[in-house]
């Protein structure tokens, strides 16, 4: 796909020079000489990079850009100014405005193509909304700092929790963490030194927002591995300017996407309060290819590292103000910045001045001569040796984030065997436990029946042979004998229906629940023939399942609707469906005794009855035998019902379904 360059630039040498050169490297390219002409074609079309100069004959390049960054259809366009003003104050001001780069005219045009190449491909990768994380009440500048960031085109997402806030940066990966320096449950720098320790957040931009006034809180802070400390009295504009500063910094080590070629466009900033010397300089730089920042002053310099990211620093020892030692210090002393290389410049010859360049952190020095060779050599080399170092850390960071990953995959493995032994080792006992079960359902069938049956038949005989013998009471006593006998019977009989429910394959197939109502109904106006019931049942109603357990379902729900409906005037008897989303839900209702819904619990616990055996008999199984048939099956049964109302059972035969809880 072709990509669309606007350059706008009030020089026809430039527009012709850069239009050129954008042709050449594969763009399309559109010339305006004025912010009018701009805005007219802006109007027509988007493009895909824009090239703007800092001063137009009808108005200024940066206010313009601000114009720009309020368009929606290209605020987001990344844009390049073009610039003759050397002052570091004009830099500033306009990256600050929102340029995504800054190059000094005269410029070298296949630098400026490589960083519009660059930008593209960085734009490119932001396909999601960046999101920034806080971690702690942050306040007093919660509020604000959220209102600012959000218009800036971030999510802000927060957490007065330490815990909390690790746990979310880790499934967020977040853009940026801004942490506070008191936690509730964790000080701000042991929340630091825990990002670092994630192999998965250690390069994450992290700031740390404090309350101390002593020196010795920021220390402990940049070595734990904050990128930037802040204190909050600095305010609201400083904190979002540091971020702002380290997210850039990440954002381009992240850009190279590995490895960065000596090859690819390079800053270097240039430090000297000699015009003609900085000037000279700036030249034989750019002729290899060089971005060249200028600044005259230590203070400039440090000014301009807090917005810009450069890959070199050349800087003179002797300078008014700030002098070039001291300036390397603070330099050296960030954790932002003490990784670029930086060299100095000396016109003393002097080993004083040489060791204590060192002894503050310079990387090399040169001795000012009229031969460049050795700065642009000298330089070279320690571009070189950065470009080693980065990717040795790299690697490093690649191994070790590859053994922790190992680790954690060696750990999930260990785990997931343990709870597959402790799985077996439970399945085992399950089945120890079932076969137990099994054998006790058996010792109930042969060993506890025989002695109720002799109980119950001996006791017969003994009414029938006997009985004129007894008195009334005695032949009470017997005959209440006998009904424990009997109902004691019925009991085991019912545990052993529940025990067969429970062990029985399930054999699925196409179930008509229309004709099963009918046949159980039919049976019970057989055992009843007294009873007048009007029975409603929906036609029709099939359903997967097992036919045999099923019809247990309907001669338990149907049973208990033709006991509990005993005595009403009519009885009354419906089987309907409805329907639960696309699930069919199945349900028996009648107009009997109902229950009250405080009790709804107990109906599908075995033995737990509702009524007396006075009111109505029964085991208390029959309910529990249905709830285990349609759990069997994936599905759920629940009541609805109001006493002397009658009652509702529903079910259904899929786990998809949802009753109440």
């Amino acid at each position: 796909m072709t990509r669309t360059v606007m350059v706008i630039d009030d020089s026809l040498t430039v527009r012709m020079d850069l239009a050129e050169a954008f042709r050449d490297a594969g763009f399309a390219v559109l010339l305006c000489e004025s912010a009018t002409d701009a805005r007219r074609e802006l109007d027509r079309e988007k493009p895909d990079v824009i090239v703007l100069d800092v001063v137009l004959p009808d108005a200024d390049g940066v206010t313009l850009l601000e114009e720009l960054r309020r368009r929606p259809e290209v605020g987001s366009t990344p844009v390049i100014l073009l610039s003759s003003e050397a002052e570091v104050k004009d830099r500033i001001r306009g990256l600050s405005g929102g340029a995504d780069a800054y190059v000094g005219k005269p410029y070298d045009p296949g630098y400026v193509i490589a960083r519009a190449t660059e930008l593209l491909r960085r734009s490119a990768a932001a396909t999601d909304t960046p999101a920034i994380l806080l971690i702690g009440d942050v306040e007093p500048y919660r509020g604000a700092l959220t209102e600012k960031l959000q218009a800036t085109g971030y999510r802000v997402l927060g957490t007065s929790s330490a815990k909390d806030g690790l746990r979310r940066a880790a499934d967020l990966r977040p853009a940026a963490i801004l942490v506070d320096g008191k936690v509730p449950d964790m000080d701000g720098t042991t929340v630091v030194r825990r990002i670092r320790l994630d192999p998965g957040l250690n390069a994450t931009p992290c700031l740390l927002l404090d309350t101390s006034e002593g020196a010795q809180s920021e220390i402990l802070a940049l070595d734990a591995g904050a990128d930037a400390y802040v204190r909050k009295h600095e305010g609201i504009d400083v904190i979002l300017a540091r971020l702002s500063a380290i997210m850039r910094a990440a954002e381009d080590s992240r850009d190279q996407g590995g490895a960065a070629s000596l090859m690819g466009p390079k800053r270097v900033l240039v430090v000297d309060d000699s015009p003609t010397f900085l000037e000279e300089v700036a030249s034989q730089l750019r002729g290899d290819g060089y971005d060249v920042i200028r600044a005259t002053s230590g203070e400039d310099a440090l000014e301009l590292l807090a917005v810009e990211q450069v890959d070199a620093i050349v800087l003179d020892i002797l300078m008014p103000g700030l002098s070039g030692i001291e300036t390397c210090r603070r330099i050296k002393n960030s954790s932002a910045l003490r990784h670029i290389p930086l060299i100095l410049l000396t016109a003393l010859d002097e080993p004083e001045a040489v060791v204590d360049g060192m002894n503050a952190g310079a990387d090399d020095y040169v001795v000012k001569s009229a031969d460049y060779d050795i700065i642009r050599a000298r330089l070279r080399a320690q571009l070189r040796r950065k470009q080693f170092e980065d990717e040795n850390r790299r690697m490093r960071e690649t191994v070790l984030r590859k053994e922790a990953e190992a680790h954690a995959a060696r750990e999930k493995a260990e785990t997931r065997a343990a709870l597959l032994a402790q799985l077996e080792l439970k399945n085992r006992d399950l089945e120890r436990l079932n076969h137990e079960l099994q054998t006790f359902a058996y010792s109930v069938s042969h060993d506890l029946r025989q002695p109720l049956r002799s109980m119950d038949g001996f006791s017969q005989v003994l009414l029938e042979e006997y009985g004129a013998q007894l008195d009334e009471r005695g032949r009470h006593y017997l005959e209440r004998v006998r009904a424990g006998a009997q109902r004691m019977g019925e009991l085991i009989d019912g545990l052993l229906v529940l025990s067969r429910v429970t062990r029985k394959p399930l054999t699925r197939s196409v179930v008509p629940l229309d004709a099963l109502a009918h046949r159980v109904l039919e049976r019970l106006r057989e055992s009843d023939r007294e009873r007048t019931v009007e029975v409603t049942i929906a036609e029709p109603m099939e359903d997967v399942g097992d036919p045999q357990l099923i019809e247990s379902i309907f001669e338990n729900l149907l049973g208990n609707a033709w006991k509990f409906s005993a005595g009403r005037e009519p009885a009354r008897i419906e089987v309907g469906l409805t329907y639960e989303g696309a699930v069919p839900v199945y349900y028996v209702r009648d107009n009997g005794a109902g229950f009250k819904m405080e009790y709804a619990d107990k109906l599908f616990v075995p033995f737990q009855r509702l009524h007396s055996e006075r009111e109505f008999s029964g085991t208390g199984i029959g309910l529990a035998t249905t709830q285990r048939i349609v759990h069997r099956h994936g599905g759920r049964i629940w009541a609805e019902s109001r006493p002397g109302q009658g009652a509702t059972f529903f079910f259904t035969l899929s786990s998809n379904a949802e009753g109440p809880a």
